[in-house]
């Protein structure tokens, strides 16, 4: 998934603002890690005193908060740190309706969206390797073409599973 969490409009920075707003860092304190609780705090409380000193300073100050939230969050996670990305980048198809299902309270959609998917890419996988199955034994690209779609189909539908099976996690780990 293109991580969404290291954007301006991301959950994190949305976040950082409700703690910057209300004074209260738990609200983007539940996105860190425990053992980065200490350095976002340090942060928090520097952040707040330079939002008192103008409308520059506080720019500043806020977007070094969001940054250091960004990172320790995505450490979190095992990712890295590349930025904070703008605002408005695509998402996918999947994050807005996830995240839609979460507001409220059905996620039916979103797995019938993930079924059909899923189930379209194997069907086509599947088609392809049914395609090249009967090929001349003399012929060796023929052959490898097969081969390529075996794999392609066998490995891929295996990888899922263990993906499905195994947990994989956002942002690489897992």
């Amino acid at each position: 998934m293109p991580p969404h969490c290291d954007t301006r409009d991301g959950p994190v920075v949305k976040a950082a603002i409700k703690a910057l707003e209300t004074g209260n860092p738990n609200h983007v304190l539940i996105w860190i890690p425990k053992d980065s609780e200490e350095e976002l705090l340090r942060v928090f409380d520097r952040v707040l005193r330079a939002r008192k000193a103008g409308k520059e300073a506080q720019e500043v100050a806020d977007d070094w908060f969001f940054e250091t939230a960004i990172r320790l969050h995505r450490a979190g996670e095992g990712a890295p740190y590349t930025g904070m990305k703008p605002a408005g980048l695509s998402e996918g198809p999947v994050v807005p309706r996830a995240e839609k299902a979460i507001e409220t309270g059905d996620p039916k959609p979103t797995i019938e969206f993930i079924l059909k998917t899923v189930e379209d890419d194997l069907h086509d996988r599947f088609r392809h390797v049914m395609e090249k199955k009967h090929f001349d034994i003399d012929d060796v690209a023929a052959g490898r073409e097969y081969v390529e779609s075996f794999i392609g189909w066998v490995v891929h539908s295996h990888h899922l599973y263990m993906y499905v099976k195994g947990g994989g996690h956002h942002g690489g780990a897992g």
